[in-house]
């Protein structure tokens, strides 16, 4: 069984990913099709040794495709969705433009599976899997084994996130200004709002001043309660944009409804897909950005007893966010929808 697969937005940073994972999960494509705005068209990528030309989006860019993964933006997923389930395309859409959307399963391969085949079978799914928030990833991969165990009450997080979540522009724009600051040379930001090099600032998502919250915090806890099938937990965070190229990394501070040790919270998080305990306490080490990327899996570690209140445990996780956070994990939706299992991660 193979498939004729296409990429939108094939040139961005979560675009070459796709091209990355595909080939290195050895997803069974027959043919690949890689689309862009006009302005990308005729760039060249490579696929499996061959060289692929990048062509211009259209409506009738998806005949004859069996999937599509995209990663242009919201305003983009809106703008070609009906062509592309009207070709009887499965569209896997990394945007936030149909993650709460009734009848779209919104899937994390390793929480809710079950959600991903619904895109095929139900009507109300449309044709559509939407991937979630690349820190509502990384967060439940770790969390939702330990609510099915102990039932999470109270979610506070703190997350430091990386450049690549505001796109390839961003990781460049980061490597520019640190040049410039070691140099001494003034540098202007283009992409970000404030100075990037050797700073970090609280989230540059849009912000709901009448909720005094940015956009990206509330996203945690509608997502999670979505994917969770469970909106009980409470759930609150602060987001803040790091200088850190890839891999975003989550201060969690979990409260939950039944006693749970942190010896069995390490026994769950060993043998749970997706997962890897990362640490080695004797030299006080434990998961950083530069261990995440690249990796599939998420690093977990650091887990210790809250002091302040009982059935509180405080975890620190680090994922790649163009991996896990985001390509690797639209994949696994379509491993699961077209090809019915959840491969294993390469570490």
């Amino acid at each position: 069984m193979t498939f004729r697969v296409a990429i939108v937005g094939a040139t961005g940073a979560v675009g070459t990913e796709f091209i990355r994972v595909l080939e290195r999960r050895r997803f069974p494509v027959r043919e690949l099709r890689l689309l862009a705005s006009k302005r990308s068209a005729g760039t060249k990528l490579r696929f499996c040794g061959e060289e692929l030309t990048v062509e211009e989006l259209t409506p009738e860019s998806f005949r004859g495709m069996d999937l599509a993964l995209f990663s242009a933006g919201s305003a983009v997923s809106k703008q070609y969705r009906e062509a592309c389930v009207a070709a009887g395309c499965l569209m896997v859409d990394n945007s936030s433009a149909f993650r709460l959307e009734d009848g779209v399963p919104l899937v994390v391969p390793e929480v809710n599976p079950q959600e991903a085949a619904k895109a095929l079978r139900a009507r109300g799914g449309k044709g559509v899997i939407a991937n979630p928030n690349c820190v509502t990833i990384i967060a439940l991969v770790v969390l939702a084994p330990l609510h099915r165990e102990a039932g999470i009450k109270r979610l506070v997080a703190a997350t430091y996130q990386a450049a690549s979540g505001a796109g390839h522009a961003a990781m460049v724009e980061l490597q520019d200004s640190t040049r410039a600051y070691l140099e001494g040379r003034p540098y202007e930001p283009k992409v970000l709002p404030v100075p990037y090099a050797f700073n970090l600032f609280p989230h540059n998502s849009p912000w709901l001043a009448e909720q005094g919250y940015c956009e990206e915090e509330l996203k945690l806890r509608r997502e999670s309660h979505k994917i969770l099938g469970d909106s009980s937990p409470r759930i609150t965070a602060t987001c803040v944009r790091v200088p850190v190229l890839r891999a975003h990394s989550e201060a969690l501070n979990v409260e939950f409804a039944r006693p749970l040790s942190v010896a069995r919270a390490y026994e769950i998080l060993r043998t749970s897909p997706g997962v890897k305990v990362f640490e080695d306490p004797a030299r006080n080490r434990w998961p950083m950005p530069i261990d995440a990327a690249g990796r599939d899996s998420v690093l977990v570690g650091r887990i210790r007893v809250d002091q302040s209140q009982p059935n509180t445990l405080d975890l620190w996780v680090v994922g790649d966010q163009l991996l896990k956070g985001a390509a690797l994990n639209a994949v696994q939706c379509a491993e699961l929808a077209l090809l019915g299992e959840l491969r294993p991660n390469a570490d």
